[in-house]
């Protein structure tokens, strides 16, 4: 069993798992979207894409693309989140969370087509 697969793997699917939870309920309620599950769906995201970084193949390189734009769309949604909560005049309003949560969403598409990639590698892998 090699251990860095592993390790890569379950940072993968964490990930995944991690940003449904943050997407999962009413989009605009900021009761169902908690902000310290986004800030460890960003750090875990940010852990995957640097365990991608030394995997020279073109399977290596859609799947470090994949967890890029993950990043990208959850790096903005905590700046849309932070701009909100301390510098929007007004306060939070439900507007900005369903922004939020959109932006989760399409890091949710990028992951789920990183774990679709790892699968396909995974079941084509020969010894």
């Amino acid at each position: 069993m090699n251990k860095e697969k592993v390790a890569f793997s379950f940072f993968m699917i964490l990930a995944l798992t991690l940003n449904f939870g943050f997407f999962y309920g009413q989009i605009d309620d900021a009761i169902h979207h908690n902000v310290y599950e986004l800030f460890a769906v960003v750090v875990v995201n940010l852990i995957a894409t640097v365990l991608k970084f030394g995997d020279k193949s073109q399977m290596g390189a859609m799947l470090l693309a994949t967890s890029l734009v993950a990043d990208v769309q959850l790096l903005s949604a905590s700046l849309v989140w932070a701009y909100a909560a301390h510098m929007q005049a007004g306060g939070f309003i439900p507007g900005n969370m369903s922004t939020i949560v959109a932006l989760s969403g399409g890091a949710m598409v990028a992951n789920i087509i990183s774990v679709i990639l790892l699968m396909i590698e995974t079941s084509t892998f020969q010894h």
